[in-house]
């Protein structure tokens, strides 16, 4: 019998535990994989799309959809690849802009405890984030793909932004970095007519933007300090850095505090008020 979309989610949902995605052991589970429901959160899909999918009754999914169960069930780029076909769709081309997280990349985010951490591609679209991330900076989940891209955020007129709250940065330093990684996205990715097409439209809606572009203005991700005025605590003022993972053109944006300051209390108060738990987070995405 010929292997369909959703016979491949349920065996690939089988074989990962909640440990593999950072999840503590819970006593009485008789599921060995994951449930249905733990695909849905991660997938950022609900959970009667997961069952429809995995029963035959939902058999057109985008190619958004399929990236983010990829992403969830950790996938490796064959198996992504089989996922698209399976769908009915064409795999990423060489030349586009990858949206897949490597297992190995959301294991290590995971390990990397209650920090708040996103995953971002290329084209710098926030692909995944931990709890830690969402009780700081406001949960992405119900923002499409384009509102969660960190460029159209950061130069657009309007009141879209990535953050649900004000974020005090150098702005200039900022602007100058994520101009120049553009640049050089454009270079490796050619055929990538989302990435052009996001270029094409902040050169005609920020003049600042062209501005850059056309100078051929070019800086460097240092670490910087960023001010985060929260609704809950007020302003945290955390250090970010930008980490790069070689072979897959991913950005890890990482927030930490000093240790023992008023801003880690801040920190760890919005963790426990809202619910991000103290053992390696789950890491969510959406299409």
């Amino acid at each position: 019998m010929d292997e369909t979309l959703g016979t491949a989610l349920r065996r690939w949902r089988d074989r990962l535990s909640p440990a593999d995605i950072g999840r503590p052991p819970q006593s009485g589970r008789r599921a060995a994989g994951l449930r249905r429901e733990e695909l849905a959160e991660l997938a950022g899909l609900s959970v009667d799309y997961v069952v429809r999918l995995e029963q035959g009754r939902a058999t057109s999914p985008s190619a958004q959809v399929v990236a983010s169960l990829a992403r969830a069930l950790q996938l490796q780029p064959l198996e992504r690849d089989h996922a698209y076909r399976l769908a009915g769709l064409l795999p990423p081309q060489e030349g586009t802009v990858s949206t897949h997280v490597p297992a190995g990349v959301q294991r290590m985010v995971a390990r990397l405890g209650d920090l708040p951490v996103g995953v971002f591609s290329a084209d710098w679209t926030l692909l995944s984030w931990t709890p830690a991330w969402a009780v700081l900076m406001g949960d992405p989940g119900a923002r499409t793909r384009q509102e969660r891209n960190l460029t159209r955020s950061v130069f657009a007129t309007g009141p879209v932004r990535l953050a649900s709250w004000p974020v005090l940065h150098d702005d200039n330093a900022l602007k100058t970095a994520l101009v120049a990684d553009l640049r050089t996205a454009l270079v490796d990715y050619p055929r990538d007519r989302n990435l052009a097409a996001l270029i094409d439209e902040l050169r005609a809606t920020s003049a600042e933007f062209a501005r850059l572009w056309d100078t051929g203005a070019v800086g460097p991700h240092d670490s910087a300090r960023k001010t985060v005025v929260h609704p809950q605590v007020g302003e945290v003022v955390c250090d970010c850095d930008v980490l790069t993972v070689p072979g897959c053109d991913l950005r890890l944006v990482v927030y930490t505090v000093a240790a023992g300051s008023p801003d880690a209390e801040k920190l760890e108060f919005l963790r426990v008020t809202n619910g991000v738990p103290t053992d390696p987070p789950t890491l969510f995405s959406t299409p």
